[in-house]
Order: structure tokens, then sequence, then C-alpha cells
């Protein structure tokens, strides 16, 4: 048995956790330099702003009915996923983070245990300590419990769980028969045209439709996606994430960017955000890709980017030695006089660090600068992403983003913690009514 665990609109939810006057009002998350809407509350989605829509786009609309927009605050996200994973790890011996707002726990070790009641504990312990909304699916494969989730989320009869499991078969079929089946996991806009054209156009279709025709058509995975719809286990828990095979760092320019050592001091920072996602995986990289975004300069359409490959002799995942390799294909790709609006770094080729080549020659060095990176790391962890960082990645940063409207870290920096007062006053019948929150 296993449970899907995801958080309600997470980024809405975490500014919510500290600016509790954002509850029950419309609320949406803007994208990098506060360009699209990334994330909206229940309330906007009411007010009917699409996903991805251009923020200027919505400005009449938002004063109209008092839609706040915030930044995105990628600190403050991050702190909150570890601190709900940390949270949730301690109802199951095996968790498998699938995203930075969700989770699978197996709890085949736990059936002394009502699940139903038991995602309620889940739940009950996440709103208490972290203050975050969350739904629980819980099935016995990981495609029924992600179904279980979104019904959790959409039924207000199951108060946030929904344990697929114990629903009567005819119950079941009726809850497939609601969804279409494009929000089956696993199934994307190519396949769900597809399936449609055959007349398979739910969950239950597709449960019900001829795994071996489905398979001769599309392949083994989607014969998987039935059997799963089906009850029958066909993912592995090591599935569920699998090795990343690239690793990306992105970002828009606060404003255009000619200098080389500006996008150079960006590319470096990118490469270091990278390679450190690089070494907790326990991979190295054998090459790297470097990205350029020339400034649209007026025209109608967006220049293609630059982009550039550099292979490695030897794999790795020192943020010197990529940064280094990085910097010299910077200098090759930039354009005297031309302005850019972006950069970004792809991490590819990746190989297992334990069976790496290794070159007995710098033997010694590799074992110094896997020290080096070890402290960094733990520095980094303990104290915040870019206390230690290389020199190439300068501390300035013009090139940033713009964040006009992001809330502050609360979590991780000290001068930004929220102050909380008493009112000495009166004493009310529940003591939270006497916190004023500034």
């Amino acid at each position: 048995m296993l449970a899907l665990i995801d958080a309600n609109h997470f980024y809405v939810a975490c500014e919510r956790v500290f600016d509790p006057r954002l509850e029950d009002r419309p609320v949406v998350v803007l994208s990098n330099n506060d360009g699209c809407v990334v994330a909206r509350s229940p309330e906007a989605k009411t007010l009917g702003i699409p996903m991805g829509v251009p923020w200027f786009q919505c400005r009449d609309l938002a004063r109209r009915h008092g839609i706040i927009a915030r930044s995105s605050n990628y600190a403050l996200y991050a702190d909150l996923s570890a601190r709900l994973m940390a949270v949730l790890s301690q109802f199951s011996p095996r968790q498998a983070i699938y995203s930075i707002d969700e989770c699978f726990l197996d709890l085949s070790g736990l059936k002394r245990y009502d699940f139903t009641t038991y995602g309620q504990a889940m739940r009950a312990q996440v709103q208490r300590w972290l203050g975050l909304p969350v739904g629980v699916g819980i099935a016995a494969t990981q495609t029924l419990a992600k179904v279980a989730n979104h019904c959790a989320k959409r039924r207000s009869e199951w108060t946030g769980v929904c344990h697929f499991s114990a629903l009567a078969p005819d119950q079941q079929a009726a809850l497939l028969a609601e969804l279409d089946v494009a929000t089956v996991w696993g199934i994307g806009p190519r396949w769900a045209a597809r399936l449609r054209a055959l007349g398979i156009l739910t969950a239950r279709d597709l449960r019900d439709a001829d795994s071996k025709t489905l398979r001769r058509r599309f392949g083994v995975v989607l014969e998987r996606i039935v059997w799963e719809l089906r009850g029958v286990t066909c993912l592995e828990w090591a599935e569920i994430v699998p090795p990343k095979q690239q690793f990306i760092a992105s970002r828009s320019f606060g404003r255009p960017v000619t200098a080389l050592e500006e996008l150079q001091a960006a590319v470096a920072h990118h490469v270091a955000r990278a390679a450190a996602r690089l070494r907790r995986q326990g991979s190295q990289a054998q090459a790297l890709q470097i990205l350029l975004r020339p400034h649209r300069e007026g025209a109608a359409t967006a220049p293609a980017p630059i982009i550039g490959l550099i292979r490695l002799a030897i794999p790795s995942a020192d943020s010197a030695a990529l940064t280094h390799a990085a910097m010299r294909g910077v200098a090759t790709l930039v354009q005297p006089g031309r302005r850019y609006q972006g950069a970004g770094v792809m991490l590819l080729d990746l190989t297992p660090a334990a069976r790496a080549q290794r070159d007995w020659i710098t033997a010694g060095d590799d074992d110094r600068a896997a020290a080096r990176l070890t402290v960094l790391d733990q520095v980094n962890a303990r104290w915040g992403r870019g206390t230690l960082r290389l020199a190439r990645e300068g501390f300035l940063q013009p090139w940033a983003m713009r964040q006009d409207r992001r809330s502050p870290a609360y979590t991780s920096r000290w001068d930004a913690l929220p102050v909380v007062s008493a009112d000495r006053r009166s004493v009310p019948a529940d003591p939270i009514d006497a916190l004023s929150f500034r």
C-alpha cells in the first residue's frame, strides 16, 4: 500500500503561512522577473486567471478584485519543502520525494493501522507543525495513489484523504469514470489525443481497455499504466524517482547584460547551483552545455539562443573544474556589443561518481577536491546557499532577476524572522487571538 501526499497550491500556501492576511484572498505567485503567473490560490482561479498568463495582462483584473501578487521566493519554498518532507518521513520507513511539494510513502509494513485515520494524522501533523494544507491519496499502486490524491483534494466529503483501495468496486469505477484520461499519471497530451481518437475518454475507459492492443500501439509503458489502474503493481519503488539524466540551472536577467564579466559571473552562479544538485545525487558530468539568450531588441520574435557544448576529459562534480570549463565556453560564445537577457547551464552525460574514471596521476588532488567540496556543501547546507562560493560568481550580482514583490526569507535569514508580540491587555479564549504579527 502506498500514500501520495501533495501540498495544495504549495507556493501560495507558503506565502500564507507567514502572512495570515492572505487567507481567503486571491493570490498569485509570479515567475522569474515577475513575468508570468506560476501559482494561483483557489480564489484567483475562481476569478478566471489562467496558469502562465503574463502578469501585465492581469493588472486591471487585479485592481478590480484586489488580487495580490508575490514574486517567487525560492528560498522560502525550498526550506518549507524540506520541512514538509522531514515531517512526512516520520510516518514511514520508506519515502520517495517526487517533487518540491509531493512524496510517496510506503505503507506496506503498517497494516495494523486504519489507513484513512493514518492519512488524517499526516494532514493534522503537517498543519500543526507547518501550517500547510495537504491532500493524501492511498492505494495499492503508484498510479492509483495519484488518482486517489486527485480525488482527495477535490471531494470535500473525504476531508483531504482518499483511501481508494477501501472503496467498493462500483465506487472505484465511478471515480475513474469522472477523470479525463489526460489526468492519469504518465498520460501526456499526445497520448491523450490518440487515446480519445480510439474512444478512450476517461481513466475507467483506459483501465478497461485491452492491454495487449494498447501495448502494440503505444508500447509497454502504457500497458503498465493500464495494469496499475487495475491495482497490479508494475512500477518498482526505485522507479518513482529515477536518477536524473541532466541538471539545468538558468535564469532571465533583471536587465540586459553586455559585459563579458557579468555574463561569466551569471554562468558561474548557475554552474554552482547545478553542481551542488549533481553532488547530492552522487553523480558526475562528462559534458556541460552553455546557453546564452540574446536580447530581443524590439524584434517580433525572440532570436535563437546561442549554445555551446563542452566535453570534459574526466567526469567531474567539482564546481571549480566545471566553472573553469564553462568560462572558456562563455568567452567563445559572447559577441562583443550584443545584449543578452538570460543565461543557463546544463550538466549532462551523467555517470555515478562511484564508477567514474579517475586519473591516477592526479588522484591526490581529487581527494583534496572532494574534501573541499564536502566542506562547501556542509557550510551552504547549514548557513544557506551561496554562503561559500567561488569568487568568479561575484557578490553584487547586478544581473540578478527582478523580484519586486518578494516576501522575506522568513525561515532562512535571521534579519527576516517575523516578530510576534503578545497583547497582554486581555486574555481571549483562544491564545492565538492574542498574537499580532508585524
